[in-house]
């Protein structure tokens, strides 16, 4: 039987840097967060409009569970790596992008 710790964190968090801001023709933001070695993102959808009225703060990095982070497809990752690296050099992870 395995050894179990107690203070294990199920809920474990990886800290994302932006990568890639965009936006459409339907008014929604695509932001997507991605782990330092580019290997694995968090997509979000917002609509400008919401973004606006709740006042919502669109930062340098972010806390995501690991559970949320999708991998990231070969043709990308080396971007996404060096992108999250330029984020890391030259903001604080709560700077407001």
């Amino acid at each position: 039987m395995a050894d179990v710790d107690p203070d294990a964190d199920d809920d474990a968090t990886v800290r994302a840097w932006l990568v890639e801001r965009s936006y459409d023709d339907r008014n929604l933001i695509t932001l997507v967060y991605a782990t330092p070695d580019g290997e694995r993102a968090l997509r979000k959808e917002i609509a400008a409009t919401v973004l606006h009225q709740r006042g919502t703060r669109i930062t340098a990095a972010i806390d995501a569970d690991e559970a949320q982070l999708a991998a990231v497809d070969a043709a990308d990752r080396e971007r996404y790596a060096t992108e999250a690296a330029r984020m890391a050099d030259r903001h604080d992870p709560d700077d407001e992008i």
